[in-house]
This record gives structure tokens, C-alpha cells and sequence, in this order.
């Protein structure tokens, strides 16, 4: 089978990853039930661009019971898990192009690899796969039906494309959805992205200063799990909304050039280019750590900070030493990369339960209307949403409440007053 991965070997240590993951998965589990009976994929042709994971992989599993045939490549160099794809590979007949720590050509070369497929549908992280698409393999769009984007830095990127008439399919925004970003977006990168930053340098939380750059559901759920370890929270924002909401939770708000003096830990989730740069880096504290969770590398200035050094070095596994000039030291975790993912395992499966179940009912719902749709960008349709927020609270074991026929007249209607 055409596949690029790292080790066969690895494969059934990967299988057993996966079998963890799928037991925090419930409600992807119902959605792979009822695709194995009814096959609403049948025929359809998927070519993935995701973070290889365990989760991913679960996904990969309930698309292809519905009767789909896939090819999966990685969305972030650092992001794959080499015993995951080649499960994926040898134990499921899955064309996987991903290996951890791959450079650019490849990572390129992959996205290609798997447009091979000659996709139907496309399932985005960040939007190299749909972009890659419209600049390189233009001749394959007019096979396309339609795609789903997992990410806000995608969905930001698609958005640009649909304003200016460039996208040539329909798009889903799972991101979107509310059982994606309140719930993935904030509590799985709030865990994840404080798990990665601990692995990599063992280093107490408890008693510093973590500046957090941006405050989205993404800096919501990661400055809420620094304040619970016993961190001084600094937010930084250019939303004048969102650092009055951040206020309001009780974090101190400030620009980042105030916060570059007294951070201990940085952490970018803003989706934007060069949001730690320069001037930053001259007034940081000696010993600075620095890291970045948004999907992109280009949240820190790292090609400006290389030029400042003096030296550079690997101290531990993800993390590197840039000396410079004044004897200072700044540790960048991950390359700038997703720490979350390139020094962790990323989101927790149960977490990633929703946003799963998410995309395998809206490639469901590409495959049966996306032939209607129009070149835009759309959200989840709100059905698809509520349906994943009860199969949760249902595998939770958890019921709530229906209106009587009077409150639900009563909300209809516009007589009745005080």
C-alpha cells in the first residue's frame, strides 16, 4: 500500500493507543455503529489533512465503516504519532503520509500525496490541504463536493479565500460548532497545552508569572488551567471585548511589551504573525521559557530571536537554548510549533469526542447536500450541533429537562406579558 510512515513495526503499539482513546470516545463510537450498518459513505473519496493522534485515527476508523475510502497526511510537522499512523497503515488499510518531525518538502510533499486520492471531500486543519488545492492541483476541485475545517487559524484562512471569491467549494467551520470550540478549544487545549509545557521542562507553574497572548476560547481554557496550578496570569490582547472579559475573570491585562519584563512562561494561541517579536525578546527575564499554541509556527518572531543569539542549543527533548549577546538565555519550546501536540499527545479523547463526532456527521451531511451549497463558508447546521450535545449527555449518563406545551407556546408567542 502507497503509504510514507516512519516504522511498520510500531503498529500494534499504536492499535492499543488507539483502543484507549476510543473508550473516551462514546459518542464517535454510536456515530461508527450506525455508519457500519447504513454506510452513508459509500463511494465517497476523503483526503485528510488532520493531527495524526489517537483520536484522529478513530475518526479515520468511523469514516471508513461508513464506506469511505481516505488518505490521511499530517497538519503540523511535530504533530504526528509515527505508532498511530503506521496502526493506521498496516492494521487498517489506510494510505497515511506523516511522520513526526518531517521538514517542509515533505510536509508539502504529503499534502500532494494525499490529494492523490482524488478527494470528494476534504478534512482541514489549518487549510494547507484546501489551499494547497487551489494553488497546486487546481485540475482536482472540480471533483470536489465539499470540506470541513477543524481549526480557527483555518477557518480565518477560508474566510480570507470566500470574501474574496477564491474558494471554489463549500465549506463546514466544525470549529465553529459550539460542542467543538467551548468545549475542544478551551478545555482540551487548556489541559493539553499546560501538559506539553510541564513535560518539556519540568519546570513549577506554581508561583510564576504565565503571560498569555491572546484570549480566546483557545487563552480562556489555557490561562484558566495556569491560574489553577498557582500561576500570576497576565493576559494580552488587541480585542478591547475580550481583555474587558479577561478583566472580569479576574486576570491582570496588559500590552505584551509590559509583559515581556516580568513573564516567566509565554504561551501565543492567537492565530496572528509575530506576536512575541523583537522588542519582546530584548526585555524578557534571563531564562525566559516561550511557547506557542496556536496552529501556526508564526506566532513567534523565532527567525529575528536566531539573529540575536549568539548561540543556540538543544538543552532537553523540545526544548532550545537562544543565548544572546547580554548573557541572557530564552528557551523556545517545540520550534514555535503546537506545543500541545509536538511536546504532548494533545487534546484528551473525550474532549476530542465532540469535535470528532462533529466532522464525521458533517462529511455525512457533504456527501448528501453538499452538491447544493454554495462557494462559502458555513457552520455547523445547528441539528448536527445539538445532536452531538445529547449523545454526550447521554453517554454521560446525564438527562435534562423539555419545555411543557405551554412554555414552548409561551416562547413562541408574543400576547402574553407580565
Amino acid at each position: 500500500m502507497n503509504c510514507d510512515i516512519k516504522d511498520r513495526n510500531l503498529a500494534d503499539k499504536g492499535k492499543l493507543r488507539i483502543e484507549w482513546a476510543a473508550r473516551s470516545m462514546p459518542v464517535l463510537r454510536s456515530i461508527k455503529e450506525r455508519f457500519e450498518r447504513e454506510k452513508p459513505l459509500s463511494g465517497i473519496r476523503i483526503a485528510a489533512c488532520l493531527h495524526v493522534t489517537t483520536e484522529t485515527a478513530f475518526l479515520m476508523q468511523t469514516l471508513k465503516a461508513g464506506g469511505a475510502s481516505i488518505r490521511l497526511c499530517a497538519s503540523n510537522p511535530l504533530s504526528t504519532q509515527d505508532d498511530v499512523a503506521a496502526s493506521l497503515a498496516v492494521h487498517d488499510g489506510i494510505p497515511v503520509f506523516a511522520i513526526k518531525g518531517e521538514d517542509r518538502d515533505t510536509y508539502y510533499r504529503h499534502i500532494i500525496q494525499a490529494l492523490e486520492e482524488r478527494p470528494q471531500i476534504t478534512m482541514d486543519d489549518g487549510a494547507d490541504l484546501v489551499s494547497t488545492l487551489h494553488t497546486e492541483r487546481q485540475e482536482l476541485i472540480g471533483e470536489v463536493i465539499g470540506g470541513t475545517e477543524e481549526t480557527t487559524t483555518g477557518v480565518i484562512r477560508l474566510r480570507s479565500m470566500a470574501d474574496k471569491g477564491v474558494l471554489r467549494y463549500p465549506i463546514v467551520a466544525v470549529n465553529d460548532a459550539n460542542t467543538k470550540h467551548l468545549f475542544d478549544n478551551r478545555y482540551g487545549t487548556g489541559q493539553s497545552t499546560i501538559d506539553g509545557i510541564i513535560r518539556a521542562t519540568n519546570r513549577l507553574i506554581a508561583g510564576s508569572v504565565f503571560v498569555v497572548c491572546g484570549y480566546g476560547w483557545c487563552g480562556r481554557g489555557v490561562a484558566m488551567r495556569a491560574r489553577g496550578m498557582g500561576a500570576r496570569v497576565v493576559v494580552t490582547e488587541v480585542d478591547p471585548l475580550r481583555a474587558l472579559e479577561a478583566v472580569m475573570d479576574g486576570y491582570e491585562v496588559m500590552p505584551i511589551a509590559e509583559a515581556a519584563k516580568i513573564g516567566d512562561f509565554f504561551c501565543t494561541l492567537t492565530g496572528n504573525i509575530h506576536v512575541i517579536r523583537k522588542e519582546h525578546f530584548e526585555m524578557m527575564k534571563d531564562g525566559a521559557i516561550v511557547s506557542n499554541s496556536g496552529h501556526f509556527n508564526v506566532e513567534l518572531d523565532l527567525e529575528t530571536l536566531s539573529q540575536m543569539a549568539v548561540s543556540r542549543r538543544m538543552v532537553r527533548d523540545f526544548v532550545e537554548e537562544f543565548r544572546l549577546k547580554d548573557g541572557r538565555s530564552i528557551y523556545v519550546l517545540a520550534e514555535g510549533r503546537l506545543v500541545n501536540l509536538a511536546a504532548a499527545e494533545g487534546h484528551p479523547s473525550s474532549v476530542m469526542d465532540m469535535s470528532f463526532a462533529n466532522q464525521a456527521l458533517c462529511v455525512e451531511y457533504l456527501a448528501r447536500e453538499g452538491k447544493n451549497l454554495a462557494k462559502q463558508v458555513y457552520t455547523v447546521p445547528r441539528q448536527i450541533d445539538e445532536e452531538v450535545a445529547r449523545l454526550k449527555l447521554a453517554s454521560m449518563g446525564i438527562s435534562i429537562d423539555q419545555l411543557t406545551e405551554e412554555q414552548d407556546r409561551y416562547l413562541h408567542s408574543w400576547e402574553m406579558g407580565t
